[in-house]
């Protein structure tokens, strides 16, 4: 029989729920953990398909159309420039529009899709405007700008939601280890006061809620896992609609996040248990 086995039994009707706590805190924190990566992934997967693209709007009469590609082409910064048929243009609004097509007589804004370096439709916009063509400018660096700061701000408060999580847990891991010692006070006494060093009274608690935070946050991440492909799943697009959002995918980053979860879990729990041992046990005569 484990030296462990008098003081903390194995069977114990608390530890039940105190189980229940710590693995349902592990979900949470495993599943906000895989939210705050698919934010950050979002915002890249949404900004990098517009980086360095800009768009221009002609305004005007048919010939400014070429007019401002052969200009812009020759800006500064500017990599290529190409103006878009009636089908491109058409293709562009057939997700709003649907695919009837569109009635011949409806006039199509004139557009020309470019590619530059940073800044660079600072460049045509003074380009167009100097050669009196009625145009405009649009870079998406406002529009990228506003979706990595709403993105950036979904993962920050996840990762928040991780640290209370994560706090709330240690909470209730250091509450049931005071508990378990009040329960079995006379013995946690009489092995101190017979000169059981601190260390190793700490060690039977440590070791006690190593395991259950091991186990509670394997099946925690395990439940999370889940939930989070069950999501993916619902969520999916069609293949038609798959140039609105992002295609989220579950990655090698979300395999660590929960592969750690457990360890975190166990990790915090012993630490938990230690401290509130040798806090109790000082103030002990």
């Amino acid at each position: 029989m484990s030296r462990a086995a008098p003081l903390l039994p194995r069977e114990d009707a608390r530890e039940a729920a105190l189980f229940f706590v710590v693995c349902a805190l592990c979900f949470l924190a495993a599943l906000s953990g895989l939210i705050a990566r698919a934010a950050y992934a979002a915002a890249d997967a949404w900004t990098s398909e517009v980086a360095g693209e800009i768009t221009i709007r002609v305004r005007g009469p048919e010939a400014d159309t070429q007019r401002a590609v052969d200009i812009i082409a020759n800006t500064e910064g500017i990599a290529s420039a190409q103006a878009l048929t009636r089908e491109e243009s058409e293709e562009l609004l057939k997700p709003w529009l649907g695919g009837a097509g569109i009635p011949a007589g409806l006039n199509l804004p004139r557009l020309i899709a470019a590619e530059g370096a940073a800044g660079a439709w600072d460049s045509v916009a003074a380009a167009l405007k100097q050669a009196n063509i009625n145009a405009t400018v649009d870079d998406h660096e406002t529009w990228s700008a506003d979706a990595r700061r709403v993105t950036g701000t979904i993962g920050l408060v996840a990762l928040s939601a991780v640290a209370l999580l994560g706090a709330t847990g240690i909470a209730v891991i250091a509450f049931a280890t005071h508990a378990t010692m009040l329960a079995r006070r006379d013995i946690v006494e009489l092995l101190h006061l017979s000169g059981a060093r601190d260390d190793f009274i700490a060690g039977l608690f440590e070791r006690r809620f190593l395991m259950l935070g091991v186990q509670a946050g394997a099946l925690g991440a395990l439940l999370a896992f889940a939930t989070a492909a069950f999501i993916l799943f619902a969520v999916r697009q069609t293949d038609e609609q798959a140039w609105l959002l992002p295609q989220l995918s579950l990655s090698l980053a979300d395999g660590l996040i929960l592969g750690l979860s457990p360890l975190i879990a166990g990790a915090a729990s012993m630490f938990a248990a230690n401290l509130t041992v040798k806090r109790s046990l000082s103030d002990m005569v």
